[in-house]
């Protein structure tokens, strides 16, 4: 397919800087319905010698383009106009207006569901094309995952996060909450363990309940800017075994665990004889500094390390890892071969193939550059009315409030078609400080827009009224 022809022009005199500008038109003409679906766009060499400016800033606003879904860039083909859905567009208008639609699509703010990149849907048809080269496995597969992949994880653990091991200490699994369980699994297997997880508080919903379901009791431990105070661990019963923690964007508060308090949970673990289950669910997500080192590279003896693609390719994919220690991994995979708990094998070689030709990283950057212009803009339109949590990292952001003014907010919003979660949601028992939970992930741009505007106009009427 030739390239179209673009009428654009470049206005020096303008304010905003050129790509800013060149997205800006692009968009419009996408949006207008002058450039049609599946229109393949002038290379970035050709339209910067076209419009007179630098390839640099054709690169700069087709990558734009492409993260906030507007493109498709196709690897050795070119960039393509995507199909793009006209509801959001009507929502913005009506956003700018301040008026309610007539018949408004309601808008979630719930946290930790992820944007998936254009570019990762290409990704995984090629993955699959590959997987179609390889024969049917002939056997039940290794119970912890097969080798190519779990050397290809141990790689990404080391590059992204830091973390050193091997692919004897890896586990592959569906996901976080299936690694907590074989994990809780394995510590029940242990002679003379009592069955109590500590865990955070207000914490992960699905986590707790996963642990209830499994006959364990739970001892729950607060939080605070911090995350988990690890001085109150100690009220916990004598020879708890475990603690469930999220240290790197405490869900849902989104508080971020320091490296000293991070040594203090793994003295801990070390003094009383227990493990630590460190869910790093979103880790890849970071937009100011670079994440700090895991629980488990302080203390591999002591850490079970959970990681998962839920955040990043989407969670139907039902696909994560663990890291423990050797003797809990041939307990788990002991386990796993006794009751047929066998990884798909065909899923397993379609990560791998995404892991190997760099099509995770790409994913990863392509949202992260999406994720950090969201997180200054929630950031920017409410640090005006109290504290702010989990800014600068993951997908959502916390506004710590009153319990009762977090429930009068959610209520507006919710009456005008803007769902937005509150902390009392994840919290299990009685805590001292409530708040609003914004999840800018699933959300289009327009959507985002008009929902801060409406969760705006809630805070200010309850705030400032």
């Amino acid at each position: 397919m030739l390239p179209i022809s673009l009428s654009i022009t470049i206005d020096r005199a303008d304010a905003r800087t050129l790509p800013v500008q060149l997205a800006d038109r692009i968009r419009s003409a996408i949006d207008d319905g002058d450039l049609q679906p599946d229109s393949r766009l002038p290379s970035t060499r050709a339209l910067s010698v076209d419009l007179g400016i630098a390839r640099a800033v054709v690169e700069k606003a087709y990558e734009q383009l492409v993260a906030e879904g507007w493109l498709d860039a196709r690897r050795g083909s070119g960039n393509y106009v995507r199909r793009i859905p006209r509801a959001p567009r009507s929502i913005a208008m009506a956003s700018s207006a301040h008026t309610t639609p007539r018949t408004p699509p309601r808008i979630s703010l719930r946290p930790g569901i992820p944007w998936t990149p254009p570019s990762a849907s290409d990704a995984w048809k090629r993955a699959w094309r590959d997987v179609g080269n390889t024969p049917p496995p002939g056997d039940y597969p290794d119970s912890t995952g097969t080798l190519e992949l779990r050397t290809r994880v141990a790689d990404l653990l080391r590059r992204a996060r830091g973390l050193h091991t091997t692919p004897g200490s890896i586990v592959i699994t569906t996901g976080s909450i299936h690694g907590l369980d074989l994990a809780l699994g394995a510590l029940s297997a242990a002679e003379s363990v009592e069955h109590v997880l500590a865990l955070e508080n207000p914490g992960y919903k699905s986590a707790a309940a996963l642990a209830t379901h499994r006959g364990w009791s739970l001892h729950d431990v607060p939080v605070d800017r911090d995350g988990l105070i690890v001085e109150q661990l100690d009220s916990t019963p004598p020879r708890t075994p475990a603690v469930y923690v999220t240290p790197s964007h405490q869900y849902p508060t989104g508080a971020f665990m320091p490296i000293g308090r991070r040594r203090a949970l793994a003295d801990w673990a070390h003094s009383n004889d227990s493990m630590i289950i460190e869910d790093d669910y979103d880790s890849e997500f970071r937009y100011g500094v670079a994440p700090l080192p895991t629980v488990a590279e302080l203390a591999p003896d002591r850490t079970v390390y959970l990681g998962t693609v839920s955040k990043t390719l989407g969670a139907g994919i039902r696909l994560g890892w663990m890291v423990a220690p050797r003797s809990m991994v041939d307990r788990i995979s002991a386990t796993r071969r006794v009751i047929g708990d066998h990884p798909s094998v065909p899923v397993q070689h379609a990560m791998t193939s995404i892991l190997r030709d760099g099509e995770w990283d790409r994913a990863v950057r392509t949202a992260r550059r999406l994720y950090r212009a969201r997180d200054r803009l929630v950031a920017a339109a409410l640090a005006r009315f109290g504290e702010l949590r989990g800014v600068g990292a993951g997908l959502h952001t916390v506004l710590i409030l009153d319990s009762a003014a977090a429930r009068d907010v959610a209520t507006s919003c919710a009456a005008r078609g803007v769902d937005v979660p509150t902390l009392e949601h994840s919290t299990r028992s009685h805590t001292a400080r409530g708040g609003i939970v914004v999840g800018y992930g699933s959300v289009s741009d327009d959507e985002l827009d008009y929902a801060i505007s409406i969760l705006v106009e809630g805070l200010e009427a309850t705030l400032l009224s």
